[in-house]
């Protein structure tokens, strides 16, 4: 599961890392994005630019305007044998902006949070999928994010990892690509390339949106 992660690096980083033509004036600091909250996206349908979505797929079907907590993730696994998530993935693919993710490491009597990010210190995209709800001042978009086995580094903390996109697979994730190629970029990222650190248990609260959260302890 990727149930929680952050994007707090500024509008010029986004723009330049991911070459893009527009970025919101207000890019707000994330640092602990939850479902249900809103969170830096691109979408293939506007690949130049960066949009904000609800975290939590609403399928464009529903009749209601709410998200099961199980549509946060979808499993690379399975993915093409559901059927909402096989539509999308092949036609609503998206990036999902990060810096870091969160996962609890679980213990006898406790969960210990940790911060997992690249060691490079860059921004990254999670693979995602995504459709829109709704019409008019009630449209929205929302996504889900991608997981799949943990890398050796991850594999210590938590039994699943978020999907990130190598770089040079970013263009093809947003472009008409053959599904067995996307499919083919369902794989948990080198372990070599990421690190990890003990975080505060702040973060367990998706009301709290601030800088101690990122901070090792």
């Amino acid at each position: 599961m990727c149930g929680r992660f952050s994007q707090t690096k500024k509008k010029q980083d986004i723009k330049k890392r991911f070459n893009l033509t527009r970025v919101p004036e207000n890019l707000p600091e994330l640092y602990n994005i939850a479902p249900q909250q809103n969170a830096p996206v691109i979408l293939n349908a506007f690949p130049n630019e960066l949009a904000l979505a609800r975290f939590g797929l609403v399928p464009s079907w529903s009749k209601e305007e709410k998200t099961s907590y199980s549509m946060i993730n979808a499993r690379a696994e399975t993915i093409m044998e559901k059927p909402t998530y096989k539509r999308l993935i092949k036609s609503k693919r998206c990036l999902v902006i990060s810096d870091g993710f969160y996962e609890w490491q679980k213990k006898v009597d406790k969960k210990i949070p940790y911060r997992i990010f690249l060691k490079n210190d860059e921004p990254f995209a999670f693979a995602g999928i995504w459709d829109h709800w709704g019409e008019g001042e009630n449209e929205f978009y929302s996504f889900s994010i991608i997981t799949t086995t943990p890398n050796k580094l991850v594999a210590a903390i938590h039994d699943r990892m978020p999907v990130i996109l190598d770089p040079e697979d970013e263009a093809g994730w947003l472009q008409e690509t053959p599904i067995d190629r996307v499919l083919a970029m369902l794989r948990s990222y080198p372990a070599e390339k990421m690190d990890a650190y003990q975080v505060s248990t702040l973060v367990n609260s998706p009301v709290n949106n601030t800088a101690e959260i990122v901070k090792p302890v």
